[in-house]
């Protein structure tokens, strides 16, 4: 016969204090080891036996009755240094080399496989139910907590892996001595501590005797629980047949029975328990009780947790029996622990894959305590998964300061727990899109090609900028550009048709033709400023518009010139004429365009324009721009044209008092007003402003002054042309 080792905790020698739950654990494994008996396709040639011995929940008892089953009974030795209760029978049982299975054995020390390599248990290990509180813990974001701890081993390494699992949290330690759990909540009373949302561990988190005295207190404690077993087929038929009949074999029973219903057994020799002074006061028993008669939580199978792990500890004996039976020779069943025994999974430690019944404490319409599954650990799901809650999350909060919002960061307060601090904004370019303790330590700056949104909690894309002609500053320029050219082409047009009338040849038409051609150029080349920049549009834009420009000064400094040197040649002796042919104005016209040609050609091989991506005038804005590249050429092709135009006012002004009919001087230095006092202004407004505006501030420059040119030298004539075509012939020409 086979024997299971059983330590069934809280007994029944009188010594002891009676617990019906223990005897419930008890009953559970003769029942396990009696329905295994019956099976025919486990262990069928073997039977299991067992012998039980009381732990009285006290550390010299278990290591005696622990010797006692291995090797009889041991004589005491005053050198035995006694030590933790798990550890101690873990050592006492490995010192015999015979393989042990705990039912209830929970402390994390006893999963170091160099101490205790033949010991199996089907109760998790602490160190999960410890990563279960610290992710239930970190779930509701609490930060403010208190830790209370018994002197024992389990509460000591519950406190310390626990402040590990909590770093950047406040932890206070209240350790207090064992069993004194009803002492600390009796202060908590006396003090009229409230408020305070209980966290229970798998010890105490169904302990239905804490929530007679202290259901006021405790009410909403969540903890975990060992895994419930909906139903052990059978077993509560099994507590339940007890009869006077069949219980004198056992001290246990016997004792259970007289205390449930407050009678004396013929034979019994239990004296004194729960204050009543001799057993033998008490009457003798019918006979006729019935324990489906009354409530006792040695019958209570709604509640299947340990019970249901010393269910699992007997199948897992008789498994790994059966195992060994079937075996072959130099082979052996125990090779990896790891591995699964049949529906048994462990790990390399030889601990069972931690599951915790999440409860909540709540008051039943009777007053009594009722426990809610609210949710679950399971180590074996996904990493970040394993705890799962299936009510709304509004449990007490518990901070000393509430978690920097999404956008801000925190910065410590001196002199205070760690737990406790400010929440300051993030600095321009950074973000933080957590919360939490852990989390919000530091904001991270954006990348270059994004900015934080107003929250500051997210990285956006800048806003790309540049003139563009979906916009409306851009549709009124390109239409204001496209008018300037079609004005330029018609008059050009009109001027054509009339080329043989006295007007049109007295103020020089070939020039007058160029002129209009080029001041149509002009308005085209301001297109080029508008639209997203690119290396080659910005190596076009700026020599089209300086060289047309100086194409368009070039033809009003030659019409000026030929005006005023045709009636200076009329004094006695002059032959200045003979310089100014058609052949030579057509030179006077390619010559200074010519230089500025040479100007631009220096610029683009020296230093050329080119786009840059600009967020240096506003952080969130990325200007697509072009940038002149060399600085010298920029303003040297605009110095270039000022000073073509200041040449060609000095002449308009020196020809300004000749025979009105025969001259256009006084209308080209209005123009040459016009156009100074135009890129006067534009120079200050150009420097001062950036981005688009800055384009835009180049564009209505170049506009303003081709339309200048176009209406005061031109618009007098088409007046003359298209309204007054009687004053158009030599007549009226020759007045003067």
């Amino acid at each position: 016969m086979y024997k299971i080792l059983c330590f069934a905790m809280n007994c029944f020698l009188l010594l002891c204090s009676f617990s019906a739950r223990a005897l419930r654990w008890i009953q559970t494994m003769t029942f396990a080891v009696k329905e295994i008996n019956k099976r025919r396709d486990l262990l069928p040639q073997l039977k299991l036996g067992f012998h039980i011995r009381d732990s009285c929940d006290d550390i010299p008892v278990s290591l005696r009755a622990s010797l006692l089953l291995v090797n009889g009974q041991p004589e005491r030795d005053p050198r035995v240094k006694i030590e933790d209760k798990d550890k101690g029978v873990g050592r006492t049982i490995n010192g015999t080399n015979l393989d042990c299975v705990s039912y209830f054995a929970s402390c994390s020390c006893l999963s170091d496989q160099g101490q205790f390599p033949t010991f199996m248990r089907t109760m998790p290990s602490d160190a999960f139910q410890i990563r279960a509180l610290a992710r239930l813990v970190s779930y509701f974001g609490w930060t403010w907590v208190g830790l209370i701890a018994s002197e024992c081993c389990s509460g000591t390494s519950l406190s310390l892996q626990t402040s590990q699992a909590a770093i950047e949290k406040c932890f206070y330690y209240f350790i207090y001595p064992k069993n004194k759990m009803q002492g600390i909540l009796r202060e908590v009373r006396r003090w009229n501590i409230t408020g305070l949302q209980w966290i229970a561990s798998e010890a105490w988190a169904t302990a239905t005797l804490l929530w007679a005295r202290f259901g006021d207190l405790l009410k909403g404690t969540l903890g975990f629980a060992i895994r419930r077993a909906d139903v052990i087929p059978g077993l509560k038929q099994h507590l339940t047949s007890l009869k006077p009949s069949n219980i004198y074999h056992s001290a246990f029973l016997t004792e259970y029975w007289e205390e449930t219903f407050n009678c004396r057994l013929n034979g019994s020799v239990n004296s004194h328990f729960h204050g009543i002074s001799n057993n033998l006061e008490r009457l003798p028993c019918k006979g006729t009780e019935n324990l489906d008669d009354v409530y006792s939580p040695y019958s209570d199978v709604t509640q299947l947790r340990v019970s249901y792990n010393v269910y699992k500890a007997v199948y897992l004996v008789a498994h790994a029996l059966q195992d060994m039976n079937n075996c072959k020779v130099g082979q052996g069943p125990f090779l990896d622990k790891s591995k699964t025994l049949h529906s048994f999974n462990f790990d390399q430690n030889g601990d069972p894959i931690a599951y915790y019944d999440l409860m909540n404490w709540q008051r039943a319409p009777d007053g009594s305590l009722h426990l809610i599954k609210v949710g679950f650990y399971d180590a074996s799901s996904p990493a970040g998964h394993h705890l799962r809650l299936n009510f709304a999350s509004q449990a007490s909060r518990s901070v000393c300061s509430d978690s920097c919002p999404p956008g801000s960061r925190i910065t410590r307060r001196k002199g205070e727990p760690i737990c406790c601090f400010d929440c300051v904004p993030c600095a321009e370019g950074e973000v933080s899109n957590q919360t939490g303790v852990l989390y919000s330590l530091e904001c991270f700056r954006c990348s270059e090609d994004t900015w934080p949104n107003k929250a500051r909690d997210l990285c956006l894309p800048k806003t790309i900028e540049y003139l563009s002609y979906h916009e409306l500053m851009g549709m009124l320029l390109c239409a204001a550009s496209v008018l300037g050219a079609c004005i330029s082409l018609s008059i050009l047009a009109i001027f054509f048709i009339h080329k043989d009338t006295p007007l049109v040849r007295a103020n020089n038409m070939e020039l007058s033709f160029l002129l209009l051609l080029f001041l149509a150029v002009c308005f085209l080349v301001s297109l080029l400023f508008i639209g997203e920049p690119s290396d080659w549009l910005c190596r076009v834009r700026y020599p089209a518009f300086g060289i047309s420009f100086a194409l368009c000064i070039s033809c009003l400094l030659a019409k000026t010139a030929v005006v005023l040197v045709a009636f200076r040649s009329t004094m006695p002796g002059s032959n200045v004429m003979k310089w100014f042919g058609p052949n030579q104005q057509r030179a006077n016209d390619l010559i200074p365009p010519s230089a500025q040609v040479i100007i631009c050609l220096i610029w683009l091989l020296s230093g050329p324009p080119h786009a840059n991506s600009n967020s240096d005038y506003h952080s969130a804005i990325i200007i697509i721009e072009c940038v002149t590249g060399s600085e010298a050429g920029f303003w040297c092709v605009l110095g270039y044209i000022g000073v073509l135009a200041c040449m060609c006012f000095l002449m308009a002004f020196l020809a300004r008092k000749l025979p009105d009919n025969f001259n256009e001087a006084k209308f080209i230095t209005f123009s040459m007003l016009i156009f100074f006092a135009v890129w006067m202004t534009f120079i200050p407004v150009y420097v001062s402003t950036a981005g688009k505006y800055t384009v835009a501030v180049h564009v209505f420059a170049i506009l303003a002054s081709a339309f200048g040119l176009v209406f005061c030298i031109f618009a007098p004539k088409c007046y003359i042309i298209i309204v007054k075509p009687e004053k158009n012939n030599k007549k009226s020409m020759m007045q003067r």
